[in-house]
């Protein structure tokens, strides 16, 4: 059951703190990863950084700073590279898809061939102490950089097939657990837009009924430990009504 949401847009927010200690490429930040039908904001609140993606037109380094708003559609690869303190917060669309897995990680081939392999590696034991839990959130974005640097090469060589082969085997991951996604985007997105819609019809005949509905919601405190995201430690807030 997808709980009810009148939130702008079915859209979700998240507080994000960026990871700030270095990958193998001596690059400090989060995880390389595709959202595969989700598009995502950056609205960055605190401290300095770079959006890191690939797509089809190439390899793009993105600017961060205070008041920065970026957003990326589905099939962007992207890292987040903490220079700075970098604070950011995320807004995703279709809320409820990236929760049940819309994402894939850079894994390099041979690990994304192997689903079983893929799910070890991009694993965070949810029993483990605080310590081993980031030691775990480490070493799956140290082998999606090491994944997303090959791609990195391969696109400004030129090579379009290993952006494609890529997308295949994140397909190839994600679809087994999709069979649930249209219907989440019907109870989320489409019911807000379709609301929308009627209450413009309706005022169009004079009509104003849907305003007697009227309504405030305040999501609670976002405050308690963080959790292990992909990009950094994050603070989720509850928008369902």
């Amino acid at each position: 059951m997808i709980a009810p949401s009148s939130f702008p847009g079915g859209t979700s927010v998240t507080d994000l703190a960026v990871y700030a200690d270095a990958a193998p490429d001596g690059i400090c930040g989060g995880t390389p990863h595709m959202h595969l039908a989700s598009t995502e904001a950056y609205i960055v609140t605190a401290g300095t950084g770079e959006l890191h993606t690939i797509d089809a037109r190439g390899f793009r380094r993105t600017a961060l700073a205070p008041g920065a708003v970026v957003w990326f559609t589905p099939g962007t690869i992207h890292r987040a590279v903490n220079t700075g303190d970098l604070r950011v917060v995320v807004v995703m669309s279709n809320a409820g898809l990236p929760e049940a897995g819309d994402a894939v990680m850079t894994f390099p081939p041979e690990v994304l061939a192997d689903p079983a392999r893929y799910a070890r590696t991009a694993r965070i034991p949810t029993d483990a102490d605080e310590r081993d839990r980031a030691a775990a959130a480490a070493a799956r974005r140290d082998e999606a950089v090491r994944g997303f640097d090959r791609l990195r090469e391969h696109v400004e060589a030129g090579d379009a097939d290993a952006l494609a082969e890529f997308h295949a085997a994140a397909v190839r991951i994600v679809a087994p657990r999709a069979a649930g996604w249209e219907e989440i985007v019907r109870q989320r997105p489409l019911r807000l837009a379709e609301q929308a819609v009627a209450s413009a019809a309706a005022i169009a005949r004079g009509e104003g009924g849907h305003l007697a509905a009227a309504a405030v919601h305040v999501a609670p405190s976002a405050d308690g430990p963080r959790g292990f995201g992909m990009c950094g430690r994050l603070r989720p807030y509850d928008v369902s009504d």
